[in-house]
Formats: structure tokens, sequence, C-alpha cells
């Protein structure tokens, strides 16, 4: 398609120029070379290749930073084109074009994108490594380059995972088929690479060569021919292929660096300026810089079934895929070692106990130590060991274990006689006992008949023989013969028993009865005493009750004292012996008929106000109101407490006035609820269709009324408590529109608002 050593110049027609230069310096690979233009000062020393690997089965194109001493990494933008494609010249400009935009979005994104390609590409194996969706991953950049980035080194982790699975699977089961293999692409890609690590072990079974002819792809190629060689340095391998591309010279690598100062070569440089690699790395295209061999991909590493592969710079490690549980750690050489608990502190034995290590755990030992003797608690606690419960027989036969703190001893089994038989004087023979002639004898006063090893006791009256302890025991008559013997209660005494009597009544001449005790005849009560069958009750007069302290004496009643004292009198209470009486206040109230409550003294009706003339009484709550008006002007006064509006003669500011003028007078106490209507106020005529509205128009600065409209006309009502005596005159106004006509009526409330009914607290120290 290109010849060797042709060059390519194109310039980007965006207002940043771009320089392409194509060069083939080598028979399968051709690279392109991209300069950004000068205006960007972040990329202006960092040109990029686009290198295409032409060998079949499929080209490659990478895209690869142009230092070569500065180990960095850059993502791959890696894009297969089937080698029966490759004629195709539509297929490499599609190609050429896609390149192309890729760099123009990344030279768009520059000086805006702060996060390098590094830390997508790290972000991306850190994700990979624990097993995230690759296709979901959240962006660290705006930037579709980094974006890229991160999926692709995504996925590069997972499939190397994948794939070292699927090779161990190989060496270990000589198998692929498995039920944990199903229809998705990653179980896909674990059993291509088990199947290819299979094909490379059976050439090596039949001493086929490893680098064979089948067009198996470059991924199966190279773990089929890295299973074949069965354990051979992959640097060795694919390192001398490279190494053969580049040069012809087989000598081997210096362990200096010769060509130090020429800036030629990244790792080592072998005779004639030819570059190798170290252990780990393969030789690039530009056949100066190196890239890390992925053994876990190639499947070139030595990991154990259970183990999962992890690729390093230049190596690999082994990761044990299940943890090693409690009391264990993970050591560098991917093995479980024992945590040792009481050297690194972790235990929880108390100060008086010591740490003792244990596989996977620890134990705690008191740190003092029990004797010979004795046993330890799980408290640390000596506690003595009976050996003579403990142990089988511990003493020769015909000695007897007795058991001691720490120790035990052995004693020797003494001839013994049974009960009623002795040892004679020597020692011998047992004979009978004559324990009825002991100084006391065997049965404490009673008759004593001695028998052959025991005796027996003739009993007095009262009493009865016990076999079993060989006494006389007193017979407890009460028990016997209960309810039987006594009228009340029943004492035993030894050998015969005696009857008493309850509280209330003394015992009868024939020892057996009782009879009452007239206890009032030696007057025990300070009043009243009143005998009761066995007992007697004293009781109190009225206004006295008796005592709590002895149930005697009788105590005078402060009746206006009690719970309920407040309520006895309506003012005040006088507390005197054995009763009580009420008072009320002075002026404006007298005591009722029933001695109690008080009532307010009408002074309108008694005539004892002082009232002049022209005025009229009104009596409120324990004093009088002194009232009178007058009719406003244009007014007339009908009654005592009316005045109607005089003729207009069609006057609007006459019409306009109220046509009746109506005082009314009020009295209710403080106490009164809110929310109680005190006044009515309607048409005395109501006809279907009247519109009615009431307001207060004056006299309720304190807001303590409110107007309601009710079905015949409306309502004044207590909106607001009152805190103490006090008058009001409010002027409450009704307007009423019947067949198209305004009338307005006023009404003059005169409100006297009087204290509760007075009370004063009861104190006796006043009395």
């Amino acid at each position: 398609m290109f010849s060797a050593q042709s060059k390519v110049f194109a310039v980007d027609t965006s207002p940043h120029q771009t320089n392409w230069l194509w060069s083939q310096p080598a028979p399968h690979c051709a690279v392109i070379t991209h300069h950004p233009s000068s205006n960007h000062a972040e990329t202006a020393a960092k040109p990029l290749h686009f290198i295409f690997y032409l060998f079949p089965p499929e080209p490659v194109l990478k895209i690869l930073p142009d230092s070569c001493r500065t180990p960095a990494v850059f993502v791959d933008l890696v894009v297969f084109v089937w080698s029966s494609l490759c004629s195709s010249m539509g297929l490499w400009i599609l190609l050429l074009c896609s390149v192309v935009g890729v760099l123009r979005a990344q030279d768009v994104s520059v000086g805006k994108e702060q996060i390098s390609i590094e830390e997508c590409c790290s972000d991306g194996h850190q994700r990979g490594s624990a097993n995230q969706d690759c296709t979901a991953l959240p962006l660290i950049s705006e930037s579709t380059t980094c974006r890229i980035v991160q999926e692709q080194c995504c996925v590069t982790v997972l499939e190397d995972s994948m794939c070292t699975t699927g090779i161990n699977m190989a060496k270990e089961r000589s198998s692929c088929y498995t039920d944990q293999f199903s229809n998705s692409c990653d179980s896909k890609t674990t059993k291509t690479c088990c199947d290819c690590c299979l094909l490379g072990k059976a050439a090596q079974d039949h001493d086929l060569p490893c680098d064979h002819s089948l067009a198996l792809g470059y991924q199966c190629g190279l773990v089929s021919r890295a299973c074949c060689l069965d354990g051979a340095s992959l640097n060795d391998t694919l390192g001398d292929g490279l190494i053969s591309e580049t040069s012809n010279d087989t000598e081997a690598l210096m362990l200096t660096d010769p060509c130090k100062g020429n800036g030629k070569c990244a790792h080592l440089c072998v005779g004639n300026g030819t570059c190798s690699c170290f252990k780990g790395f393969k030789l690039r295209p530009d056949a100066k810089n190196c890239n890390d061999i992925n053994e876990c991909l190639l499947g070139a590493s030595n990991c154990r079934l259970g183990e999962r592969c992890i690729n390093t710079e230049g190596s690999f490690r082994c990761q044990r895929e299940v943890s090693c549980g409690t009391g264990y750690e993970l050591t560098d050489s991917n093995n479980c070692k024992d945590i040792n608990e009481c050297e690194t502190g972790t235990h929880n034995c108390v100060p008086d106990f010591e740490c003792q290590n244990t596989q996977g755990s620890f134990r705690c030992h008191p740190k003092v130590k029990c004797g010979a003797g004795y046993i330890q608690d799980a408290l640390g606690s000596c506690i003595d060991i009976n050996e003579c419960l403990a142990q089988t027989g511990p003493c020769h036969p015909g000695q007897v274990c007795i058991n001691s703190r720490g120790s035990y001893t052995c004693q020797r089994i003494s001839v013994n006689c049974g009960r009623g038989y002795h040892l004679n004087v020597e020692g011998t023979r047992c004979v009978d006992i004559d324990e009825c002639k002991g100084p006391d004898g065997a049965c404490s006063g009673h008759g004593c008949i001695n028998l052959v090893g025991s005796f027996r006791c003739e009993c007095a009256a009262g009493y009865v023989f016990n076999s079993i302890n060989r006494v006389c025991e007193d017979v407890n008559e009460c028990m016997h013969y209960p309810g039987r013997l006594c009228a009340h209660k029943c004492v035993n005494n030894q050998g015969s028993y005696t009857c008493t009597c309850t509280t209330g009544f003394k015992l009868s001449p024939d020892g057996r009865n009782c009879n009452d005790l007239n206890e009032c005849e030696a007057n025990p009560c300070s009043q009243e005493c009143a005998n009761v069958y066995g007992s007697y009750q004293c009781y109190c007069r009225r206004g006295y009750q008796l005592s709590d302290v002895d149930g005697l004496t009788c105590e005078d009643i402060d009746e206006c004292a009690l719970p309920t004292g407040g309520h006895i009198c309506a003012f005040r209470c006088h507390n005197t012996g054995g009763s009580f009486h009420c008072s009320c206040p002075v002026k404006g109230y007298t005591l009722a008929a029933n001695g109690r409550s008080c009532q307010d003294v009408d002074e309108c009706v008694t005539g004892t106000h002082t009232c002049a003339e022209n005025q009229s009484c009104f009596n409120v709550q324990g004093d009088f109101r002194c009232l009178s008006f007058e009719c406003p002007t244009n007014y007339q006064r009908i009654g005592e407490t009316r005045c109607e509006r005089l003729l207009c003669n069609d006057s609007s500011e006459c019409l306009a006035t109220p046509l009746r003028i109506t005082y009314y007078y009020l009295t209710f106490p403080t106490d009164i609820p809110v929310n109680t209507n005190v006044f009515r106020m309607g048409p005395s005529h109501p006809v279907p269709g009247d519109d009615v509205h009431i307001a207060i128009v004056a006299g309720n600065d304190g807001g303590h009324f409110r107007t309601e409209r009710v079905a015949t006309g409306g309502v004044m009502a207590v909106a607001r408590p009152f805190a103490a005596a006090q008058d009001f005159e409010v002027a409450l106004e009704l307007r009423l529109q019947r067949y198209g006509h305004l009338s307005t009526y006023l009404a003059r409330v005169m409100v006297f608002v009087s204290q509760e009914e007075p009370r004063v607290p009861y104190n006796p120290l006043l009395e």
C-alpha cells in the first residue's frame, strides 16, 4: 500500500495546525507521526506516533509517546482489521480518518483537561482490579480520550485476570469443561485461554514444534506457545524474537549500558548499538523503548489453583482469592502465617493471666500456679482436690481415707460393735449394754426395761414411746384433739395441756370455756363506750373524731380545715369546739338561711342606696350603681331606657343616624366563661329576606367582647377573660336592610363586671 521510506505531509484545516508524517522503518511496521502545533505548550514537546503492525493475522494501530527514556503509561488505541480486508484501500483511509478525529478531539481538550492519561489509566486499572463494570465507570474527566483510556485499561485488567484463570485451569485440571462457563464474554475469554493452553500442552506431549503455523490469532498463539514451553521464560521466548527482528547479533546482554550518554536505548545496549530489555520487558517496534510483559495475560505465571495472577512492572505476583481466616495473615510469599497475638498485644488476657499463643488463636493461663493437691479454676482460684473421691481406693484394704487441705490421710479401721453393744474389757467381743443402769436412766424418769442389744421405756401419762429415738416424747393433746379440749385456745404442756381465752374474754370456772369481759366498766374511752362481744368500741359525739393514735381519745374536727372545708362556707369559715359557723363580708352581703352561703344585698330594693332622685338604682354583686341618661339632639325619650328619633325632613345626615337608641344594663362576675353570649339584638318581627348586620362601634377598647351573626339577628359574646372588676359602656349597632330600605338601631349596653363571690382562705391561726 505504501512503499518503504515514503513520507506524507498533511495540514489540518482547523485553527490549530497539525503536522503528520508517514514512514516505514521496518518491513512489517509503518509509523505516522503527529506533531501538534506550537500554540499548545502542553503538547508541543509530546509528538504522538501511530504505529501500524502489518504482519498477519491482523494489523494493529497503536498510539505511542515519542519519549524513549521516560517510562509512561499510555493506553493503546487498538484497531483490529482482518487480513482478508488489508487490500482494501477504503478501509485504510477510514482508519486514517479515525485517527485524525481522535487527535483533533485531543487537541481541543488540551488546556482544559487537568488529569493526565496516566491517571486515567491508573483509575481504570484500580476499577478493573475491583471487578467493576468497565462499560459504566464513573468519569473522572470530561475528555473523551480519558474515558476511552479508563475503559480500555479496565478491560485489560479483567481480560488478564480471566485469561490467567483459564491458563491455570488448563495446567491444574487439563480440562476446560466445567459448569462455571456461561455464554457471557467474560466466560468465553477464560475458556478461550484455557483451550489455547491445552493446544500448547498437546503439542508438547506429541513432540510437535511450539511455533506452529496455525492461524489461531495473536493472543491464542502466545498462550499456546507459553503452555507448550511449560514454564520457559517469556522474556527469553519473546525478547529473542524481537531482538532478531531488529538485529542479527546474538551476543549476550551486557550488565552495564555501554551506550550511556547517546540517549538511544531505554534499558540495555548490546553490541553495534542494538537495544535490548531487562527481564520481564519486551522491545518496542521502535527498537529503543521497552514495554512490560503481561505474564498473567500470556499464561507465563506459576500461580496455583485458587490464586490470582496480578501483573506488576517487569514481573507478576500471585494473590490468594480466599482470605486466610481469623488468627492468620497473608505473607509476601502468599502463604498463611499464624498471628502471634501475645507478641502483637491483640489478646484480651487480664493482668493476672499470661498469654500463650496457639495456631490461629491464643490461650490465657493464670500466672499463679497451684501446688499439689489443688486444681485451678477458670478464674485462677485454687480449689482443694478431694483425693478420697477423685481417686479409686487411695488407701490400702483395712484403711479409711480422710481428706484434708491439699492432701489426705489413711487410718486403720478399728473393730466397731453394733448399737446396744460394746467391747468387753479384753476387747475381743461385743457384749450387751444395760441402758437402764445409767445414773439418769435411759428413759429420763420413766420406767426402763432392758433388752438384749436394746431397751424399752414405760412412759407416764401424757407421753408416748418413740421406738426410733428410744425416748418418751410428750403427746400434743392440742394437736391430736383440735377444738375438743378448749373453747378458744389450747396450750400444750409437758405431759398435759391448759386452756386460755382470747382478748376480751376470761376463763370460766370449768377451765375450758370463756366468758365475755365488759371492758367499759373500766371507762377506757374519753367520751362514749359500747361493749361488744369479746371487745369494746369507743365513739365520739358530733363534731369530734376518734384519735388515730390510741383509738380512745376524741378530738375536735376542724371542719374548716377538711379537704372540703373551703366549700363549707361561701366567704369565711370559723371553727368551734365540735362545730363551726360561717360569716360574710360586712358590706354588700348577708348570711343566707342555710348558714353557709352569702346573699347579695339588693340596695335598690332595701333602699340603702345613695342615688339621687333623677338617677335610677342598678344592683350589682356586692354593690350598686346610680344610672341616668339624656337623649341626644333630635331624639325624644320614650320610657325609661329608649330614645326615638324625630322626623328628619329628608335630610341625608339625619337619616344616617340610628332610628332608635336603647339603653341596657348587664352585670356578671369576672369568672364568666369565654364565648358566653351576654346580649342578643335583632328585629322584633323578622321578615323573610331581612339582611341584618350587627357590630360594636364603641366601648370595646380591651377587646373583651365580640359579635356574631345568628338566625334572628346577632349576639354579643365574651371574647377575653376579665382580670379584675370593671365597667363598660358598649355601643352596639344593628343595620337592617328590609325591602330595599336601610334602618339603623343603636343599643348602649352598660356592662358592670363585678368580682366573683369573695372567699377568704381558712387560717386556723386567726381563729
